[in-house]
């Protein structure tokens, strides 16, 4: 008798729609139920086991995704892409020592690639052991001296090392034959322009910044049209938002048991939110949490899961029950622990995150006892330091395509925010970044008595702290150095471009007392 078939026709695609359908909705414990079940039917099916392993580290359960990427390994007939692949996968969470540990063992094999070298230089670059990266680009261009990804973070070490025309020497090197990776084709346009900008051939930078967006354009169509109904949404909130919603839930915290000691830090992006978070986190009472997605997936999205999809946020905060709050705050804290990997305990939480801007009335929903820390920047710089990042592309950075773009979504989240300012039921600290690399001192006492916490000399030396972590954000290279000032007014470098979006810019920048 013929034994049945282990997956029926189609089965095994529906699964795993159905497990990325779960994981999209934010049901986590649905997605990788789901998934591990496919794993069942297609026991050597490698990218099940792939997916099932970044499910489990985006979840921050590590051994169970280090298992996963041990039996995909296992059972691949190329090692050595797998390695590669399983790191590539690992960058996706918040364990870079997993993605090491694989890359190492590349690094061992007589058939190592350059891929596996450069994955390995880029983890030492961000723990800012720079000769180690060095000695690892130098070996992935011994294999192949046209490598795009090595030529690429030659390049960036060169500047980090301010050899800058060996870096613009290794990029024009780059540049001048087909790049046929998109994103480090786009990346090596915009590490010229940095290059460019530092030997201030401004003109020629802005060129290859421009470069750089032209080659993104094609696919920024759907990531722009999910940017629209962000922002529609955006002004919804900002329309339906009150003051007395808003003291209405600043005043269920008694009824939130315990009160937690827990800040939020946000402010656009490059805002100055990482220094000052470095200069925090260096205090032995705080704890940082560095750009998780941690309250948007365990505290808010549980919420929703009994609203309509296109339930405004407002009303899906406004119906939460007391249980659900509890629950939520509850989650909250359990999962920032295990994305930072450490016990809170009765120090004060830190979240920062820029793009939890937006989410302030939710704080105030959920976690009430919040204070709210927020960063600002001249507007000029911010649209200018936003435009020049090399960043993949989403709903929000779609917007850097084009100034005018930047610009647009500046005003969009900043309006926002001097909407709420006024109503804020527990009034919020502005901190800006000027005024921290003016006057270090003076600015983090302010920002520590604000935080109930006490005075500590230790926070001068953040970036002592700093050296000894990983630091996410872009500017991670910025803030492991003492406070320098050469970032104020970058603007007036480019003022000539910047020119026709002063006048929407100008209530900002009034507003938040800049010349």
């Amino acid at each position: 008798m013929k034994r049945p078939a282990l997956v029926t026709a189609g089965s095994l695609p529906r699964l795993l729609e159905a497990a990325r359908a779960a994981w999209n909705r934010k049901d986590f414990s649905e997605g990788i139920a789901t998934l591990e079940h496919a794993g069942r039917l297609a026991p050597a099916n490698t990218g099940i086991l792939l997916q099932l392993g970044r499910f489990h580290g985006l979840r921050y359960q590590y051994a169970d995704a280090e298992r996963c990427f041990e039996s995909a390994l296992r059972l691949a007939p190329k090692k050595i892409e797998m390695l590669v692949a399983i790191a590539d996968y690992s960058r996706d969470f918040r364990s870079p020592a997993l993605a090491e540990l694989f890359l190492r063992r590349a690094l061992d094999r007589p058939d190592v690639t350059p891929l596996a070298c450069v994955r390995l230089a880029e983890i030492e670059e961000r723990h800012r052991r720079l000769p180690a990266a060095a000695r690892l680009v130098d070996r992935a261009l011994a294999i192949n001296p046209a490598s795009p990804a090595a030529l690429l973070v030659q390049a960036r070490l060169e500047r980090l090392a301010d050899r800058l025309e060996a870096g613009e020497k290794a990029l024009r090197s780059l540049l001048a034959r087909p790049v046929p990776d998109l994103w480090i084709h786009v990346q090596a346009w915009y590490e010229l322009g940095q290059n460019l900008d530092r030997q201030h051939r401004f003109d020629d930078a802005m060129a290859a910044f421009l470069e750089a967006k032209s080659l993104f354009q094609p696919q920024a169509p759907p990531f722009l049209d999910q940017l629209k109904s962000f922002r529609s949404r955006l002004q919804a909130m900002e329309a339906g938002v009150t003051a007395d919603m808003l003291r209405r839930w600043f005043a269920d915290a008694p009824a939130l048991p315990p009160a937690r000691r827990v800040a939020l830090l946000c402010g656009h992006a490059r805002s100055g939110t990482t220094l000052l978070e470095q200069v925090l986190d260096a205090h032995p009472d705080i704890i940082s949490a560095e750009e998780t997605t941690v309250f948007a997936d365990d505290a808010l999205a549980p919420l929703r899961r009994f609203s309509p999809p296109d339930a405004p946020r407002l009303a899906v905060l406004a119906a939460a029950g007391l249980p659900a709050l509890q629950q939520s705050r509850a989650d909250y804290f359990r999962s920032i622990e295990l994305a930072i990997g450490r016990p809170v305990g009765s120090r004060l939480l830190l979240d920062k995150n820029p793009v939890l801007l937006y989410q302030i009335p939710a704080f105030l929903r959920i976690l009430p006892e919040t204070r709210f820390l927020i960063a600002l920047r001249d507007p000029r710089d911010v649209v200018l330091s936003c435009f020049m990042q090399p960043q993949l592309l989403d709903p929000i950075t779609a917007a850097y395509l084009s100034l005018a773009g930047t610009v647009r979504d500046y005003a969009a989240q900043m309006s926002l925010w001097r909407t709420l300012a006024p109503l804020m039921p527990s009034p919020p600290l502005e901190v800006r970044y000027e005024d921290l690399v003016e006057d270090l001192e003076s600015v983090a006492r302010r920002a520590l008595d604000f935080l109930g916490v006490p005075w500590n000399p230790g926070v001068l030396g953040f970036d002592e702290t700093a050296r000894q972590k990983i630091v996410r954000s872009p500017s991670y290279a910025e803030v492991t150095q003492p406070v320098y000032k050469h970032a104020r007014g970058r603007w007036l470098n480019y003022r000539k471009y910047l020119e026709p979006h002063l006048e929407a810019l100008a209530p900002f920048v009034t507003a938040f007392g800049y010349p």
